[in-house]
Formats: structure tokens, C-alpha cells, sequence
């Protein structure tokens, strides 16, 4: 009998450091997604990382007839405003951050009138822009973004419907703007 609860004891705890393991793996991760786009903190356009054109991704398993870009921030040098024209192709963008994933993901559905404008701040930041808000200096309608962490990126999916509108599916993913918000 004390071999069976033995048994049972060890079990339980392989099981407990397994799922630990497993779930704090990506912590200790040292090339993870934000530091492979830690190039395009400068960039004003997102970059293509994957599918239509992009010669050897590190994206995985990109869907061939979708385009895929990214661009990173970093909100320790402000708000980081992400702008997107829309238009006949079906695009989304999702914004993560370092270590705690997709914190909001949207589509071209959302955007007004062929525009989608998101801005992604901290907690700061948001109380700042709340108070400007207040006073009347700010006028843009914009979607804001909290974000848990000051260092994140944003992927950017445009899918093609058709082979020939392949370098136009292209265009439109790299057209996205991340820029420090200057309001």
C-alpha cells in the first residue's frame, strides 16, 4: 500500500514540474519574436516577415497567400500609434507584447471609413491622454490599447485572394505605419 501512495506522490509531482516547465519555458526563451523585430523599432513601416515574398522567414508555417508583417515598440519613448488603410483585401492586426502574448487583435472590419487607427500605450499614458482629452486638445477618435508591458510588437496578416493580386497584398502589409504617437 505505501508503494502505491509512493507511486502516486511521484506521479503527481512529475506532473506538476512538467506543466511548469512547460508553461514557463518561453520566460527563458532568449530568441524570441520581439527580439528578432528589434530591428524595425526605428523603422516607420512595418517590415514583411512571412508568406507572400518574404525569402526565408523565421515565421512559422506562414500561409503562402497570405502576406505577413510586423513592427515592434517600445513605449518607453511614448504612445505607439498603428495606422492601417483598408480596403478590398481582408487584413488583421494583432498587437502582443513581449512575454504576455496578444493583448488585442482587430480586423479591417473595424476600421472607419477605410482607416484604422489604434494607439497602444501604458497605464501612464492612458491617464495623460484621458486628461488631454479633458482640457479639448485632443480631436482624434482613435482605438486605444492598454498595454501590461512597454515592450511589444504588432503582426500584420493581408490575405490574397487571387495569385495576381500577390505585390498588391504585399504593398498593403507593408504600408502599416508604427510610429511614436506625437499627440
Amino acid at each position: 500500500m505505501r508503494a502505491l501512495i509512493a507511486t502516486l506522490c511521484g506521479l503527481a509531482l512529475a506532473a506538476c514540474v512538467h506543466i511548469v516547465v512547460i508553461l514557463a519555458g518561453p520566460s527563458f526563451a532568449e530568441e524570441d519574436a520581439f527580439s528578432k523585430l528589434q530591428d524595425t523599432l526605428e523603422a516607420e513601416q512595418a517590415e514583411l516577415i512571412g508568406g507572400i515574398g518574404a525569402p526565408d522567414t523565421w515565421f512559422p508555417k506562414p500561409d503562402p497567400a497570405t502576406a505577413i508583417a510586423a513592427c515592434a515598440f517600445d513605449l518607453g519613448e511614448g504612445p505607439t500609434r498603428i495606422s492601417a488603410k483598408t480596403g478590398p483585401l481582408f487584413q488583421s492586426l494583432s498587437i502582443h507584447t513581449r512575454k504576455n502574448g496578444i493583448i488585442f487583435a482587430v480586423t479591417d472590419r473595424a476600421a472607419v471609413r477605410g482607416d484604422l487607427e489604434i494607439v497602444v500605450m501604458t497605464p501612464e499614458q492612458l491617464d495623460e491622454a484621458r486628461m488631454l482629452d479633458e482640457s479639448g486638445e485632443t480631436t482624434r477618435q482613435d482605438v486605444r490599447v492598454v498595454s501590461p508591458q512597454t515592450e511589444g510588437f504588432v503582426i500584420i496578416r493581408v490575405a490574397s485572394p487571387y495569385p495576381s493580386l500577390n505585390s498588391t497584398t504585399e504593398a498593403v502589409a507593408k504600408s502599416v505605419s508604427c510610429t511614436i504617437d506625437g499627440d
